[in-house]
């Protein structure tokens, strides 16, 4: 079978024309680009939105910190006086600002132990305070407590009743 006369794809005789050398970037699409001013702008203009937005950051930072650390205290004492009343033992809840202990009352090995606040650097006001859970689970020697936590502007107070109530007030 013979290809048709008029198929351009099987004329034998056509050649394809090429532009000369010298010529051939003519031929090229100009390249898109920005601009250095165009850059600058741009970048002048993130810079003053970040200006902006970590200030607001910042804070939100500091409240989620204190908010964890009084949450950690709330979670510690829970835990303690469930020990105290799960083993039937007296337990005691040392909150300091580098840890929060738990040990039995007499012995100096702690049953469990948890870096305090000062790791996430939230201050903890005031001494370091030990609360003491009898068999039964009340509080044995403190009438309330209070501890005061603090972070830049954020601060949280967890109020801690006899009966073992905890409450956190901002």
């Amino acid at each position: 079978m013979t290809p048709h006369k008029g198929a351009l794809f099987f004329a034998p005789n056509r050649t394809k024309r090429v532009p000369p050398p010298h010529r051939i970037f003519l031929y090229l699409p100009m390249r898109q680009a920005f601009t250095l001013p165009e850059l600058l702008l741009v970048l002048a203009l993130a810079a003053i939105l970040l200006g902006i937005a970590i200030p607001p950051l910042s804070a939100a930072l500091d409240r989620i910190e204190v908010a964890a650390a009084a949450s950690h205290i709330a979670a510690a004492h829970q835990r303690a006086r469930l020990m105290a009343v799960t083993q039937s033992i007296v337990a005691v809840l040392s909150v300091d600002s580098l840890s929060l202990t738990i040990h039995q009352r007499g012995f100096a090995m702690p049953l469990w132990s948890e870096a305090g606040p000062a790791a996430h650097r939230v201050s903890l006001a005031g001494p370091s305070r030990q609360f003491t859970f009898s068999p039964e689970g009340f509080s044995m020697g403190l009438s309330n407590a209070t501890l005061r936590l603090a972070r830049g502007s954020a601060t949280r107070t967890v109020i801690v009743s006899r009966l073992g109530r905890i409450r956190v007030t901002r």
